[in-house]
Order: C-alpha cells, then structure tokens, then sequence
C-alpha cells in the first residue's frame, strides 16, 4: 500500500515561504541602513559650530551634544558674496546716533529739545563698524563691575576731577573706581539709601521698579540693587561726559534720556518710586509739565523722592549761592504742583523730601470738578504711547474703581512672587487677545527655551552675561526665566509691535523701554553681553534695512558677546550672511523642540578687534 506523502509537501512548503520572507525582511533592512548612512554622510560642513577662539571652552557634556541643524532641505546654500564692513574711524568710538551733539545743535534749546533723540537721516546713516578703543578690555564680572572699570575703556577723567569732593568716580592706575558717592550723598549711596528705607518701607517688597532722573554714574541705581529694587537710571549725553556709559560698564541698568518736550520711552503706571537727587530738572518750571511727567509713569500709591535744590534750603542756601526768597519760591511752587496732582507729601527730613500719589483717582476727581488746573487727561489721551510724544499738561487719569480704599491699577503682589504672578493688565483684558491661561503657558515656554539656551550657550550657567537685551520682549519671559542669574535685561517692546506689552512688563517687576529698530537705540557703545531678538528681522524686513539693524546690534553689543536669534529659516540666512561680513562666528541651530520646526536658532558670538590709534601701531 502506497505512504501518503501530502502533509511533508506542505510543511516543505511553508518552511521555503518563511525563509523567502526573512531573507526579503533581512535585505529591506540592510538596504535602509545603507542609504541612512549615505545621507548622514552628506550633512553640509558649512553648519559646523562656532570656531570663536575668544569664547571659553563649553563643558564636557556640551560637547558631545550636537546642536546643528539638521533639516538639510531648508538649509541650502548661496553662492551670493559676504560683504566685509570695515571699522569706521577710531573718532568714532563713542559714536551714538540719535544723540550726536553735532547734529543736536541744529535744534531749539527750549525745554532742552537740542538734548533730546535726533536721528541720523538715510544720507547720514555709518554702514562701518564702531570699533572699540586700542586697549579695550573685557569688562570686569559683576559684583566686582560696581565698584571697578578699566580706564581705557571708558578714557575720561573729567569726572573724576569735576566730581572729586563728592566721591563719584576716582581714577587708581589702570582703573576707576567707584566708590558709592554722590552731589547729595558724599557718605556713599549705601548710607543714603538707609537713609530712606527709614522714612518709607523700602525694602518690604512692594517697591520693586524705580526711576533715577539725571544719575550721575549710577550709585544710587547699583546699590538699590542689592535690595531687589531694579532702577532704570538715566542722564542725557552733555558736558558730564559719558555717565549712562559708566552705568553700564558698572553692570548697571541705565540710558540715555532727558525730560525735555517729549514723554520719557516707559508706560503709565510703570514704576513704584521716582528719584531725583540734585538732578537739575526744572520741576517748577512749565505750569509743572515734568512732574505731570512722573506722575503719569508712577505707580498707584507710587513714591516721588527729592534731594538737593530747593529741599532744606534754610541750611545750603549760601553753598548754592542762590537767594533764601529764590529758593523758599521753588520749593513753593513744587509743592503746589504737587498738591495739584492729588500728592500727598509723606514727609520733609533733612535733606530728603518725599510724597506720595494716590492710589485712585476718587477723591481727585471730586476736586477737579471745582479746580480744572491741570485737569484730568481725556480718554482719548493713549497713556501707555510714549514714542515721540509731546508732553500735557494734564493729570494722567488711573482706571476705574468704586472702592476707596482699593488700588485703582489691581493688586501687585510683592516681589519676588510679582515675576510670575498674572498682570493686572491682563486680568482686566487690556491686552488682546491674551488671557491668564498664555501668559502662563508662555511662562512654561520660556523655561525650556532657557534649559535648551544653556546647551548651546553654556555661558549663561556660569555668570558670563551681566547687561542683557531682548530686542523684542513680548511678555517679558526670556528675562523673567533669567532672573536666576546674576544679570538683568533690558526688555525692549517695539512700537511696530502688534501688542503692546512694556505695560505689562513692568507689572511683573522688569524693566524696559519702546523702540523703533530703525533707528539706533538710546545707549553706548559695547555696553550689552549678550542681546536677543525673537521674531524681530521678520516683523522689520519690509521696514527699513537688515543690515543697519545688525550694524546697531554690533554697536550696542560687547567684543565677545552673543546674540541668539530665532525666526524662520529664510531670514535667518540672509541676518547670517551679513553677520559674517561684521567680524561675527555664526552658527545657525535646530529649534528646541526639533529639526521639524520651520523656526530655527542663529548663534552668533562678536570677534575681538580693537581700533588702531592714527599713528597705525599695532595695540
């Protein structure tokens, strides 16, 4: 009887099936890997990192991360040439465009306009680098910048003799040093600032931002700083040459600015105390024009604390060499300007006076209706709109409230929960479209952005970067996610900008200013470590040039410095391609989340280069 052999057919069979399927799987694979592996080889050389021999080495961890962009589809490259912008002429050195003194006097002395923002037009507009004096030295690190900077960085005596009884500035060797004083308080800025944490509650938390007016080199500003009190110090460019530029190579928040015809560059409601010592404003002049001024910028229950002329006049009269009837006129005057607006003086001691704004309007309306002068602002008066705009004279109203007992701005918590608390202007909804819910989302943004901004920059971890800029601050988070660090930013809202945010800025206890990026900004020369701009080559690329942007950028940033910028891959490589022509080391990087993202990272890290004295010696 034949065997049956159809079941060992089959099962033949299906072993040759499952062999067939592996072998195919096994070769789909090795044929995958292959091609990954070509790909891999052929990511282009030009995103290699940054090769700035100036920059400290990165830590071992950093090291080994790879950070460059990888989405090679997006990152093509040009063949277009790299223009090289030469150093402009070493007179230049201090060079700031909007307040050259040259310009300036083309213009009316009233109310001080010739000191005011005067801005180059197109025809006299540098496209050359401002070049840093011949023996130009990194500044020191802070804390030890309050109290020391190298001369040659800032080569000017003048202050140092002009200023010497009152211990401003001295000159020791190859440095200055600071030693805290000032025209009102020669026993050092320490002592003063006791002084008047006796008189108000300073240092309880509620007094966060503050506002120095004509600030000498910003003793007042550095020291309020150790008391969490963030000052915005600042002087115009005049006779006492190069003030907000030793501000700021100290480490200190400062600017250049006068109160002259136009509204100081801040929101209303921005500050919680206003400081004025021996500054030579005119504060009696005008129907009382410049402290209508402050009054705007303040604050609810806001301080205005005033020393020097005509404060005690009684005991300086001679010193100042003015008339007892001269001065007891001013002081008058100032304090009928002040009563005006609704002020109440909390008290006269010694050599320091000061008052107190309401923290509503309720009671001030009441008396505005029998007495119009100044009167309430109209509604259709934009109280936050600073940028070019003439000085009124009329009380900036607060927002409504029923309660007389409640602060008509909203409760601000104290510091240092104030960072990151809800704003009051966003609770009311004054800012469209942005709720409580964004705000704190873009809290959550801003702290993986800076965990991811520590890889790739690791300077930031060690206390390299002391004067920061964000040249498009939004709702203040970069700075807000910093505040761990041992430095500031200078939280820069546009005026192009679709929401207009300092306001809120402030109300979270930070700092700032407006700006028009086309034009140059109200500082010195190298007086920022590190700059950031999010967003803002594409809000200004249809505007006005690129290329002068970059040009103020390396003007206002520091030999060695850094810049981070993000925005989308077109733009970023045309900011690359003139960033190499200006002495920078770029490298273009993956956004945080991933080489998918359309938005990537620009790092770039200024060179070292100093100007050639005319002799043409070397340095």
């Amino acid at each position: 009887m034949a065997k049956d052999n159809t079941g060992l057919h089959h099962q033949t069979e299906a072993r040759r099936k499952k062999l067939t399927l592996v072998l195919g799987v096994s070769g789909l694979c090795i044929l995958f890997y292959v091609l990954g592996a070509w790909q891999t080889s052929n990511v282009p050389a030009s995103y290699s990192k940054i090769g700035c021999e100036t920059q400290s080495n990165p830590s071992s961890e950093s090291a080994d991360l790879d950070f460059k962009s990888h989405n090679q589809f997006e990152f093509k490259e040009t063949n277009l040439t790299i223009k090289n912008f030469e150093p402009c002429d070493l007179s230049l050195s201090e060079y700031t465009p909007c307040e050259d003194r040259q310009r300036g006097r083309r213009f009316d002395r009233n109310m001080m306009k010739y000191r005011e923002r005067h801005c180059p037009s197109k025809d006299e507009l540098l496209y050359c680098l401002i070049p840093p004096p011949p023996n130009y030295k990194i500044p020191f690190k802070w804390p030890q910048s309050r109290d020391y900077a190298w001369y040659d960085n800032i080569p000017h005596r003048e202050l140092s003799v002009e200023k010497a009884v009152q211990n401003w500035i001295q000159v020791e060797g190859d440095r200055f040093r600071f030693p805290g004083g000032g025209t009102m308080f020669p026993r050092g800025a320490d002592a003063y600032i006791d002084d008047i944490a006796r008189l108000i509650p300073l240092t309880a938390g509620g007094i966060r931002t503050a506002i120095d007016t004509g600030c000498g080199v910003a003793s007042f500003g550095a020291y309020l700083l150790k008391r969490d009190i963030m000052a915005v110090s600042f002087a115009p460019r005049d006779t006492h040459e190069a003030q907000v530029q030793f501000a700021l190579e100290r480490g200190v928040p400062a600017i250049i600015g006068i109160m002259g015809s136009k509204r100081l560059p801040y929101p209303a409601r921005a500050f919680d105390l206003a400081h004025c010592s021996r500054c030579l404003i005119p504060w009696f002049k005008n129907e009382g024009l410049y402290l209508m001024e402050v009054d705007r910028v303040l604050r609810p229950g806001g301080y205005w604390i005033l020393s020097g002329p005509p404060i005690n006049w009684k005991q300086y009269w001679r010193g100042w060499e003015r008339t007892e009837e001269d001065l007891k006129k001013e002081q008058d005057s100032i304090e009928d300007v002040a009563k005006s607006l609704c002020w109440k003086k909390v008290i006269e001691k010694g050599d320091l006076a000061i008052w107190r704004k309401p923290i509503n309007h309720i009671e001030c309306k009441k008396l505005k209706q029998n007495n119009k002068s100044p009167p309430l602002c109209t509604s259709d008066n934009n109280a936050d709109f600073a940028w070019y705009k003439d000085l009124e004279s009329c009380i900036t109203p607060l927002p409504e409230t029923n309660n007389p007992e409640e602060s008509s701005d909203g409760a601000l918590e104290d510091w240092p929960d104030r960072a990151f608390a809800v704003p009051p202007r966003i609770i009311r909804g004054t800012i469209q479209d942005i709720n409580a819910e964004k705000f704190r989302e873009d809290n959550e943004v801003w702290k993986e952005r800076i965990a991811y901004y520590k890889k790739i920059v690791p300077e930031i971890s060690h206390g390299r970067f002391r004067n920061i800029m964000d040249m498009n601050a939004y709702l203040g988070g970069f700075a807000a996610s910093m505040l761990k660090y041992p430095s500031w930013v200078m939280n820069v809202v546009p005026v192009d900008a679709e929401k207009q945010t300092l306001g809120v800025i402030y109300e979270r206890g930070l700092i700032g200013t407006y700006q028009d990026w086309c034009e140059g900004f109200s500082t010195y020369p190298r007086t920022y470590d590190m700059i950031h701009a999010g967003g803002l080559f594409s809000l200004y690329e249809n505007k006005c040039d690129l290329t002068f942007i970059l040009l103020e950028m390396d003007r206002i940033l520091r030999p060695e410095g850094t810049v981070v910028m993000r925005d989308n891959v077109e733009t970023l490589t045309k900011v690359e391609r003139i960033a190499k022509g200006m002495k920078w080391n770029t490298q273009i990087v993956d956004h945080e989340k991933g080489p998918y993202n359309p938005e990537k990272i620009l790092v770039a890290v200024k060179t070292y280069w100093t100007g050639q004295p005319s002799n043409n010696n070397n340095n």
